[in-house]
């Protein structure tokens, strides 16, 4: 048997796991690894902020439906990687984070660099290890990388001490199948459960289809689509959700929540029965909870059992994988016809479409929906689009079309400022071939923008679309409207961002008029490296509608209907 050090270990078991990218950062505690590395066909990517590393690691994940991987040393290395491992926590993402530790007769002994990471990341990680032997270095790779994946996936982190990498063992490959003592991510759905989901499925007369990210996670789009079109049924969409059903597709009314669509809204309120598919029935979406749909009867499939019943109680859970119980649900459900419901819902849009900014005459100001819009036009609605967290998310939810999954990649759950450009770029590694967008706000952009540097040096292609208002847009809007226009530290100055992309030794452009829209975006997209596009927008625009945070779900704020703003003069912000 020949001898492997630690170090080398960590490699063969990622070549085992087919990884082919690495995202990470040198330091002194992972050094070992890094000296490895070169003789192994892995491709690492050097960011510029471990941060930076698991949120590319996050976006690979996303987009590519694999497990990323990040790479950092002990101490600040491994802390800079929290943000990230929170984000893929909340959001179910896939990511191993690889990480140095000191020596481990130096452990509690506040060593130079050292930081319990395992302490630190326990509640946001599926599991942390420690691993102070060569001999445990594969047992917990194969374990990060299962638990990781299956079930209801997430971020594990292993952390290795510097001498378990650099000893020396008599090492083999172990290709068995891993098995963890109460660990069962599968679970046989009851036929009690089926049953009386089915009962419920029957009876229903305004039935209404929850969509969330579990339709995307267990690869159940088109089980969803023979459900919904066997049963007559809608289907509203939550923020990460977005995707798994095609927007195109007539039964999709678009998404639900705090700044969904209005008729949505009224629809989950007036329903009679919500099936909740591999969503969680978020704060975001559900507003107060003592007044949700009081009248539906609620049926919820999840992978993960700390799910059911946690944030709202249900008539019928079902633990399992979404496509499985669809599959089950199919085969004995028969056709329903639910058009007088459907055509109801249709009705409510009422003037929706007149109070929409895109229909409003052109004053002169360029708008964020006008931008993120005609992204969508001229790419076709085929791009990955990549969000921070704010209103340019919001407006890119309601103003971008997608058709295909895994095509809208955001931080929902942690709503992490910083995450577009590094998870885009992740994202661009994950399916070179695609087209990839990083709609951005100003803020969030200037706290993870030395990334751009990552892009020049390993030659990635994103487009960069940064919808520039001066302000921190989304907490603006909350001060506006709830805080009296009382606007405490979120004015923003930002730098030259066409200068900034120069300096990276990139393509910048500016844009400030509705009219050089449409060719700035098609220059970039010819372009072959990276393009930073600086959108100057209306700075006190806001997103309608909005439900106020504890508020119920039909309580919205729409924006003022066009006569209204005539009376007043006012511009339609």
């Amino acid at each position: 048997m020949p001898k492997r050090t630690g170090a080398q270990i960590i490699w063969e078991c990622l070549v085992h796991e087919d990884v082919q990218t690495v995202f990470g950062y040198p330091g002194g505690a992972i050094l070992p690894t890094y000296d490895a590395m070169l003789d192994y066909p892995v491709k690492h990517v050097l960011v510029r902020h471990e941060q930076g590393a698991t949120h590319m690691a996050d976006g690979f994940a996303r987009a590519g439906g694999g497990v990323g991987v990040a790479l950092a040393t002990s101490g600040p290395g491994a802390t800079n990687l929290v943000t990230g491992i929170a984000t893929a926590q909340m959001d179910s993402s896939p990511i191993v984070c690889i990480t140095g530790q000191v020596p481990s007769k130096y452990i509690g002994y506040d060593a130079f660099q050292e930081t319990d990471i395992t302490g630190i990341t326990l509640p946001i990680t599926k599991h942390s290890y420690l691993v102070t032997r060569a001999e445990d270095i594969m047992p917990a790779m194969k374990e990060a990388f299962h638990l990781a994946k299956s079930g209801r996936p997430g971020p594990v982190l292993v952390d290795i001490t510097k001498d378990a990498q650099q000893a020396s063992i008599e090492w083999a490959w172990d290709p068995s199948p891993v098995k963890m003592r109460g660990y069962r991510p599968l679970n046989p759905i009851t036929s009690e459960d089926l049953a009386k989901a089915t009962e419920l499925i029957r009876n229903s007369k305004r039935p209404v289809i929850l969509a969330g990210q579990g339709v995307i996670q267990s690869g159940a789009t088109q089980e969803l689509l023979a459900f919904a079109e066997r049963v007559s049924c809608p289907i509203a969409m939550t923020l990460l959700g977005i995707g798994g059903v095609p927007a195109n597709h007539p039964l999709n009314l678009g998404m639900m929540g705090m700044h969904g669509e209005a008729w949505v809204n009224h629809a989950i309120q007036e329903a009679d029965l919500l099936l909740a598919f591999g969503m969680r029935f978020d704060d975001r979406v559900t507003g107060n909870t003592k007044t949700y749909a009081l009248n539906a009867k609620k049926i919820h499939v999840d992978i993960d059992p700390s799910e059911l019943n946690k944030n709202i109680p249900v008539d019928a859970a079902i633990l399992g994988d979404l496509r499985e119980t669809l599959v089950d649900l199919l085969a004995v459900l028969e056709p329903a016809d639910h058009a007088e419901w459907i055509t109801y819902i249709d009705s409510m849009k009422g003037d929706a479409a007149v109070r929409d900014i895109q229909g409003l005459p052109d004053t002169g100001h360029l708008y964020a929906a006008h931008v993120i819009n005609d992204i969508w036009r001229i790419t076709g609605g085929n791009a990955i689009v990549v969000t921070d967290v704010g209103q340019h998310q919001m407006w890119e939810a309601q103003y971008y079309r997608h058709n295909s999954p895994r095509t809208l990649i955001t931080s929902g759950g942690l709503g992490t400022m910083g995450f577009a450009l590094p998870a885009a770029i992740g994202a661009k590694v994950a399916r070179p071939d695609a087209e990839v967008w990083v709609i951005v706000g100003d803020g969030g952009f200037q706290m993870t923008q030395a990334e751009l540097t990552t892009a020049a040096q390993e030659g990635i292609k994103v487009n960069i679309a940064i919808i520039n208002n001066g302000y921190l847009g989304m907490v603006r809007q909350w001060q506006e409207f709830f805080y009296e226009r009382r606007y405490a530290a979120t004015p923003l100055k930002s730098p030259d961002f066409v200068k900034i992309a120069e300096a990276h030794g990139l393509e910048g452009y500016r844009v400030d008029k509705r009219s050089d829209v449409d060719a700035t975006i098609n220059r970039a997209r010819k372009a072959e490296g990276t393009v930073l596009i600086d959108f100057r927008v209306e700075q006190e625009d806001s997103v309608y509608p909005m439900v106020p945070a504890g508020a119920d779900l039909h309580a919205m704020i729409r924006r003022p209907e066009p006569s209204v703003l005539a009376e007043t003069g006012a511009d339609p912000i």
